[in-house]
């Protein structure tokens, strides 16, 4: 339901309660009704895990206001589950406005006599994962926008197993934060009172040495890295984010002699000043380490997002002497080879593995997880549902995780986290790195060599940015068209069946028959079609974009690419149609 913006708007410059800056921000605007409108028309939502938006004044904005309601929310809904007393640890990332969310948000738990625990400078989301589960808190708050442009910030909400919080949690605090209309009736207190009153705790080395130990600990072949230390060369940049620190010492610490990072990507800086979009999917994220890389004449070039859990890497092809870049596919499926193939080598693989997945990633993992007897587990999309399969197998005693990942760059070795971490994930590929170098081989012969054992998989995402209130309809649309008209294929590939996780139905498109997905209801569709085929539909939860992802299965690079091509064609010529 669309608000009275208007009135909000005037609200906000009447009420003594915003500051003069906010005021003088929204005075600015006077007259602009579309801006006005975009700004108050509704409130800014909570998505995949929270809050995600453009830094500024208004209701549909990132402000100390909006920050405030979603603490005020999160704490009703703790006091109302008996966990205030366990405390809530804080974390923050590189961004504007960081510092300055992560004390709003701490600053009100306080006022609610919830104690917060808040690092004391920036730091990478799986640390914050790994804090809420070591300081026994009820939960977690994260303040980043991860991979989006610099005039975004976000507000991620972990509960206490260390994710990011799910089903019934997720509800009961997004219920919570709506209630509150009012934003001048959320609690809040000074910093000082609230320390002085024991609420508001600032945190840092302790955690940092447990976590880097945790991190550490899931090395697999020490012995290669000792072998092979000073003959491997590693290009890093952090992207100006938190990575910076932490996967320097980790790699220092594990016997990596030869670590460069780049320089004018080293420091901290919200503005992001040498990539527009801090992303580690994106080409030019690497530019300036791959100029860096080809002067070295490194093995491989790493580069973590702003908040270090999502890892991009391109990996050098010893034979053309190119650089090749590793998609979040890729990689993930390169690690889980390692990881498990190194621990069947000791029979440290028990019997009943688990490998997680995420259901848009790639049908490779699928078959990585048979090799090695391991019984491969869905999820939806989201990392929370990865760490609420870790956090099942606990409560259960029924599974033991040993890999998961999803194609957007993250995964985690370990269950000392509930996040993905591409801290450890840089230490991991550094020692595949190694490894492989005591057999002559590249990171690149390596991939190659498992696409020749298990098939030539590709798989791919495209993304149609579509924003606003018209955008937000015409993704709808499209979702709806797909739902109730479901394809029955795409130029060569036919729909064996369709799943639509949003009314819980896999449809058997030969026979009719119709079963549940045994997944908690989403808006995604996903249709699985011949020859490993398959495609996948669903809006963003953090940026307005409609996303299509797909893969098949070749039988070699080549004939992988044309595949791959062949059915992004017959699916753009559908979706063209809807636009």
């Amino acid at each position: 339901m669309m608000k009275d913006y208007m009135k909000i708007y005037e609200e906000w410059l009447s009420n003594p309660y915003f500051d003069e800056e906010t005021k003088s921000e929204l005075r600015a605007i006077a007259g602009n009704e579309e801006e006005i409108k975009e700004r108050f028309y509704m409130d800014l939502e909570f998505g995949t895990a929270g809050l995600r938006g453009v830094i500024g004044a208004g209701i549909n904005r990132m402000n100390i206001y909006v920050v405030r309601r979603a603490t005020q929310g999160l704490a009703n809904y703790i006091i109302k589950q008996g966990g205030a007393a366990k405390g809530v640890a804080i974390a923050y990332d590189s961004r504007h406005m960081s510092p300055e969310f992560a004390d709003e948000a701490a600053r009100t738990l306080a006022a609610n006599g919830i104690k917060a625990y808040k690092f004391e400078s920036l730091r990478p989301t799986p640390e914050l994962s790994f804090a809420v589960r070591e300081l026994g808190c009820i939960a977690g708050i994260n303040v980043t926008a991860s991979h989006n442009p610099p005039e975004y910030n976000g507000y991620k909400v972990y509960w206490e197993d260390g994710a990011q919080f799910t089903p019934p949690h997720d509800k009961g605090v997004t219920e919570e934060v709506l209630a509150i209309e009012d934003l001048s009736t959320v609690k809040t207190m000074s910093a000082s009172d609230a320390k002085a009153a024991g609420l508001y705790d600032v945190v840092g080395a302790e955690l940092d040495e447990k976590y880097i130990a945790h991190v550490k600990a899931q090395v697999v072949n020490q012995d290669a890295i000792d072998q092979m230390q000073d003959q491997i060369k590693i290009v890093y940049t952090p992207l100006h984010g938190t990575g910076n620190i932490p996967v320097r010492r980790v790699l220092k610490e594990i016997g990596f002699t030869h670590v460069y990072v780049v320089p004018e990507q080293e420091l901290p800086d919200g503005d992001f000043p040498t990539v527009g979009y801090p992303n580690p999917e994106a080409a030019e994220a690497f530019a300036l380490g791959l100029k860096m890389a080809k002067e070295l004449d490194a093995d491989l070039v790493l580069a973590t997002d702003p908040d270090a859990d999502r890892l991009g890497v391109y990996v050098k092809d010893q034979k053309s002497g190119e650089y090749i870049s590793l998609t979040g596919n890729m990689s993930g499926s390169l690690l889980c080879e390692y990881v498990l193939s190194q621990k069947a080598a000791k029979n440290a693989i028990p019997a009943d593995g688990e490998v997680v997945k995420s259901i848009v990633s790639t049908n490779l993992i699928d078959a990585v997880a048979a090799a090695y007897d391991c019984e491969l587990v869905e999820c939806l999309t989201g990392f929370k549902w990865i760490g609420q399969q870790i956090l099942k197998e606990e409560n259960t005693g029924k599974g033991h995780y040993m890999f998961g990942m999803e194609e957007s760059y993250g995964c985690l070795i370990g269950t000392y986290a509930r996040d993905k971490d591409a801290v450890s994930a840089s230490v991991a590929l550094c020692e595949a790195a190694a490894y492989y170098k005591t057999k002559n081989m590249t990171l690149w012969d390596a991939m190659v060599a498992m696409y020749e054992k298990y098939g030539f998989y590709k798989d791919a995402v495209k993304s149609i940015g579509l924003s606003g209130i018209e955008g937000l309809a015409k993704i709808q649309s499209i979702m709806e068209t797909f739902r109730n008209e479901p394809p029955t294929g795409f130029g060569d590939y036919k729909v064996l069946s369709a799943r639509d996780y949003k009314m819980d139905t896999v449809k058997d498109m030969a026979t009719g028959e119709i079963k549940p997905t045994g997944l908690p209801s989403s808006n995604v569709l996903y249709y699985d079609m011949n020859d490993n085929a398959w495609l996948c539909i669903r809006p963003s939860g953090t940026e307005p974009k409609i996303k299509f992802y797909y893969g098949i299965k070749g039988s070699s690079l080549e004939d992988a690419e044309a595949k791959s091509a062949a059915l992004s064609d017959a699916l753009m010529e559908v979706v063209n149609k809807l636009l």
